[in-house]
């Protein structure tokens, strides 16, 4: 694959960062890995029996630098710029040109902090806390490009803003009607919840130049502009007043149900069918319907398809997670262990499910043909009880849809954890890319090309 060099722009990108001019150094080129898919059990069909191969891109691209943090009596962390939390090629797009999401920018949760930044700060005092070291991160989208030599590079950056041109940030929602968390930065000090505040996730791109972005902590579906201006957030009907004052438009469109997610498992894995005419979203994880106690048990999550011309909800369906022990890597006996963080339509109805632990995961080809359409039904309702989400599917006689594994990272050592984009590049080749979480970790970003899943558009 190759293409000529693109100069990089900034559309209006954080300035600490994004004027930087750098062309990237060049990385040692890893060699293709050729492994064998084993037999597995434990979910409906099985991975094709032929070779798969890996090819491993990096890069050291000053651009995914963010520079070092140092918290006081704590660690120095060197913080990079995340740009795997969602990843898309259109077709019209160079066969080795995808767009990836940067999210809210380097945070860590008040009961990691011990662990992660080597202090806990004020945390102790705080309710939901989470801590934001960069808090003048905006959320951006990023055009990368692959080269022949096994590096990767960030050609283009789009920051997100409101209609007014005000760079978004990675903030918690002043929510009343969901649970939200409470902002700190790098020192402990308190910093106030913004309803610019959006944590992108799921990405697709449209024929016209426009992008539609999941929001894991509304949750929201968000349209943008090509520049990236939000032309319109749509969010739970009912929770339209936590946005009053918004430089942007919001739609009480989302079923309302959709409120009682558990916090920071809103909505990560959007795509679009073929034609464009309809969206999918699914929940990262089940609703916490009717408290957080469901959610930590549950194993049915939500899969929504929506019509785009109207924003309807077009059918809503079941799909039932792994048993957390299936995950090789890092098995658990905790079922809020697994979760959704990307999808991919690979025809009308016809889509590619990613669904992960920390170190180990899954694609599942998945239909809606055949499966059992809930919009609208008593499981839409909050007051029905037992709620979806505390129910056996078989009991309740809901068909979920049927899931084909196609790949699983525990074959292929050298794929790192937290996979969290998806897509296929021109010549059917899946492409995967980790959320390297702003090196608060010391995690770096990995894209990976696989060969031989089975993975093809229909």
């Amino acid at each position: 694959m190759r293409e000529h060099p693109v100069s990089r722009t900034c559309h209006n990108g954080p300035i600490d960062w994004c004027g930087v001019a750098n062309r990237g150094s060049i990385m040692t080129q890893r060699p293709f890995l050729v492994l064998a898919v084993l037999a597995m059990v434990g979910f409906a069909g099985t991975a094709p029996g032929a070779d798969v191969t890996t090819r491993i891109y990096t890069s050291d691209d000053t651009l995914q630098r963010l520079g070092p943090f140092a918290f006081d009596g704590g660690k120095t962390l060197n913080l990079s710029v995340g740009i795997g939390s969602a990843a898309f090629r259109h077709p019209n797009d160079p066969p080795n040109v995808i767009w990836t999401l940067g999210d809210r920018g380097p945070n860590i949760a008040c009961n990691d902090m011990k662990e992660q930044a080597g202090t806990e700060l004020t945390c102790g005092q705080v309710k939901n806390g989470r801590v934001y070291p960069t808090p003048s991160y905006a959320p951006s989208m990023y055009r990368v490009l692959l080269l022949d030599d096994g590096t990767f590079r960030v050609t283009d950056v789009v920051t997100l803003k409101d209609r007014d041109g005000v760079p978004l940030n990675g903030m918690p929602n002043p929510l009343r009607t969901a649970t939200t968390e409470t902002p700190l930065d790098g020192k402990g000090a308190p910093l106030k919840q913004d309803v610019r505040g959006i944590d992108v996730e799921g990405l697709v791109k449209l024929a016209d130049g426009t992008f539609w972005v999941g929001d894991e902590n509304g949750p929201s579906l968000v349209h943008f502009s090509a520049d990236g201006r939000l032309m319109a957030r749509h969010v739970p009907q009912g929770t339209e007043g936590d946005f009053a004052g918004a430089a942007y438009e919001t739609v009480g469109s989302l079923p309302a149900i959709l409120a009682k997610r558990q916090a920071n498992r809103g909505i990560e894995a959007v795509s679009i069918s073929p034609d464009e005419r309809f969206l999918y979203f699914i929940l990262q994880n089940p609703l916490a319907n009717p408290n957080t106690a469901a959610y930590q048990q549950a194993r049915n999550t939500r899969l929504f398809k929506i019509d785009r011309a109207t924003m309807k909800v077009a059918g809503e369906f079941v799909y039932t997670l792994d048993d957390p022990n299936t995950f090789r890597r890092d098995p658990s006996n905790k079922q809020n262990d697994p979760r959704i963080s990307e999808m991919m339509a690979i025809g009308l109805d016809r889509l590619v499910v990613l669904e992960r632990t920390e170190q180990t995961t899954k694609l599942y080809e998945i239909e809606l043909g055949g499966a059992t359409d809930i919009a609208g039904s008593r499981w839409d309702d909050a007051a029905t009880s037992p709620s979806l989400e505390q129910s056996e599917v078989a009991a309740a006689k809901i068909v979920p849809v049927k899931k084909t594994l196609r790949f699983d990272t525990a074959d292929h050592s050298a794929i790192l954890g937290k996979t969290e984009g998806m897509t296929l590049l021109g010549d059917d080749a899946l492409l995967l890319i980790n959320d390297d979480d702003f090196g608060v970790t010391g995690q770096r970003t990995q894209i990976v090309v696989v060969r031989g899943t089975g993975i093809v558009r229909k």
